[in-house]
């Protein structure tokens, strides 16, 4: 009997599929021969303390055009799928919070939900790598002016970014001369009202933001290591960063062995470590990328593995 598996997703039309870990994600379970559906967070729903999504049924195509066929849409309980990918972008806003909140109903249903929504909502991208404060660069979290400056004075050279942003977007590197540091606190905090994150600058950046993908807690043996442009301080893509499929480092491999179990042990399928030289420096939960470019590079297939270890019971 064949499975039946949802993604939750951004508009599929917008995707680019040559590089999309979505579209890997549901090659994958059409090559099992699984029926997928396919909605969006608006498609959400409680009906009487059941949860509900409208759902079509949708085919997928590994081409550039024309690469997905959606069927008719129907309402029914999220309880109808054996799975459910949540894959949605950041920011992390209310809207987010809610849909968690109902995808807590479908796991709670019998729906195995990636990943658990309960983690999604603990492991703030960014906050989340505090966690292990031993293997991230000096860090600090605070809306406070003086912290932050104080934070700078310490540290000489720090990027500044929000806890929300995604794709490089809202980071800032302020070097030792200070300069623009009040305008970029007070733009980031919103003159206090917001709270960020604030890292001592890694030099080893030059040899990229290594993304990491972690399956059920196990690393892949391969990171997509991006590069910055020149001039600029984020390696990540859409920020106009190179990537550069490479091995895992005796150092990768020792952080992920350490950060892995703890992974799994939240329910949380896949995930994406940013490392620059030997540090960790975010933990990414919600829609962790770069899983086409590394499966085109080394021929393994990271999608299938995900599927196999999410349709596979016992999960060992």
């Amino acid at each position: 009997m064949s499975h039946r598996i949802g993604i939750l997703m951004d508009p599929i039309e917008a995707i680019k599929p040559y590089k999309d870990t979505s579209f890997a994600i549901l090659l994958a379970a059409q090559a099992r021969g699984a029926q997928i559906e396919y909605l969006t967070p608006s498609d959400l729903s409680i009906d009487c303390g059941i949860p509900m999504g409208h759902m079509a049924p949708l085919e997928v195509r590994d081409q550039a055009q024309d690469f997905f066929t959606l069927g008719t849409p129907r309402t029914q309980a999220l309880a109808q799928l054996d799975a459910l990918f949540i894959r949605t972008d950041p920011p992390f806003d209310s809207e987010y919070l809610y849909a968690t909140q109902i995808l807590d109903l479908a796991e709670r249903a019998g729906v195995k939900v990636i990943n658990r929504p309960a983690s999604v909502r603990d492991c703030n991208e960014k906050l989340f790598a505090t966690h292990f404060p031993d293997l991230m660069a000096p860090t600090l979290v605070s809306r406070n002016d003086a912290q932050l400056r104080g934070f700078h004075q310490t540290h000489k050279d720090v990027i500044f970014k929000p806890l929300d942003g995604m794709g490089g977007r809202g980071i800032f590197r302020i070097a030792q001369d200070g300069m623009n540091l009040g305008a970029v606190i007070e733009s980031l905090t919103d003159n206090g009202a917001n709270t960020i994150m604030a890292q001592k600058y890694l030099p080893e950046i030059v040899d990229g933001d290594k993304r990491i993908l972690m399956i059920n807690g196990q690393a892949v043996d391969h990171c997509l290591a991006r590069i910055p442009s020149q001039g600029e301080t984020r390696g990540n893509i859409a920020a106009g960063g190179r990537g550069v499929v490479q091995p895992l480092s005796d150092s990768d491999w020792a952080l992920a062995n350490t950060i892995g179990p703890h992974l799994k042990a939240r329910g949380l399928y896949l995930v994406g470590l940013d490392v620059i030289g030997q540090r960790v420096t975010e933990i990414n939960v919600t829609s962790p990328t770069c899983m086409r470019e590394i499966m085109a590079e080394t021929g393994q297939d990271i999608a299938g593995r995900l599927l196999d270890v999410v349709l596979n019971e016992d999960n060992n």
